[in-house]
């Protein structure tokens, strides 16, 4: 079996001495890693038609999950809308929100749904499976396509990709770029499928997002080949100094977007679900401290809310905080 690798050394500490500390940390770990009462999701209403003239716009659903109309088209990234980043629906941290599945009925014909990686929190079958008639193409990284094949989607619908390869999708130029980080969905597949992050480039507008990610110099490059961005859609969550190679800091996430010469910021991969020891609203909150210490333009929609990439007055109100 084909097994990738990530373009540095890349190590998590997995040891006796941090699976105790882990165990500790669960049984008496910090308050607050979860929000008191489900979060509250806006009402969400896509177009079925998108001006290609108009500036891009994005909905962030939680965690990674996000849809981007750009130049006419309508995208859909990371789509994991159940209740549970999980194999089996009964286990595990449940989501904040509650299952948004039937969200995703009330989405338009897709022009593509682009998935980043394997993992649960990332590709999840319940939602693959419901919107596998109303997408046209499915477009991954090297290795996802035979399970999407083997979970109904038609072969036709699904490309995939390696890093730096660039895929012209009628006016959009899409770039499977690196990410450091891994993959795998059970305890015989470790790396078996690429993982990675994806540029967006129209005539008009370029988006970035990261993927789930360590910091690495890879950001720094891409930012050289691709950028400067309108827009970056960064990692910012599920982060501990045991696996810092692959999650990071928000720290981190403001300087990687440095790196990519962004304008605009949006943090995501937090208020989804419970996937680390700290605290839920952490990640936004060093996020933010971290931006304004850097003049770092962020912006900080609720979940369901519909931004403008070019709006004068970004979302930046502390909703979590109430």
């Amino acid at each position: 079996m084909k097994k990738f690798e990530n373009q540095i050394t890349t190590t998590m500490n997995m040891g006796l001495k941090s699976m105790l500390s882990m165990l500790k940390d669960a049984v008496i770990g910090k308050e607050n890693r979860k929000p008191a009462v489900p979060i509250q999701v806006e009402e969400f209403k896509a177009d079925e038609m998108i001006s290609h003239a108009a500036a891009p716009r994005i909905t962030w659903f939680g965690h990674s999950a996000f849809y981007l109309e750009i130049e006419g088209k309508k995208l859909l990234f990371d789509p994991m809308f159940s209740l549970r980043p999980s194999p089996l629906p009964w286990v595990g941290t449940k989501r904040y929100t509650g299952s948004l599945l039937r969200k995703l009925d009330d989405f338009p014909m897709l022009d593509a749904v682009i998935i980043s990686h394997d993992h649960y929190d990332h590709l999840d079958y319940p939602s693959i499976v419901r919107l596998k008639d109303k997408t046209a193409r499915f477009i991954v990284p090297l290795g996802v396509r035979k399970r999407l094949i083997k979970w109904g989607i038609s072969a036709e619908k699904i490309t995939e990709h390696s890093w730096w390869e660039e895929l012209q999708y009628h006016n959009l130029m899409l770039a499977c770029t690196p990410s450091r980080h891994f993959s795998g969905r059970g305890l015989h597949d470790r790396n078996a499928t690429l993982w990675c992050s994806w540029v967006i480039k129209g005539p008009e507008w370029r988006i970035f997002y990261s993927g789930d990610s360590g910091y690495g110099p890879h950001f720094k490059e891409i930012g050289e080949k691709y950028g400067p961005f309108h827009l970056t859609i960064m990692e910012c969550g599920q982060y501990d100094e045991r696996w810092a190679a692959i999650h990071m800091k928000p720290e981190e996430t403001v300087q990687a977007h440095l790196d990519l010469q962004g304008e605009t910021l949006l943090p995501v991969h937090w208020a989804g679900f419970t996937l680390a020891y700290h605290e839920w609203t952490d990640p936004v909150e060093r996020a933010i401290a971290a931006a304004l210490k850097n003049e770092v333009k962020i912006i900080t929609p609720k979940i369901g809310e519909t931004v403008a990439v070019t709006a004068e007055n970004v979302p930046t109100q502390p909703w979590w905080r109430i």
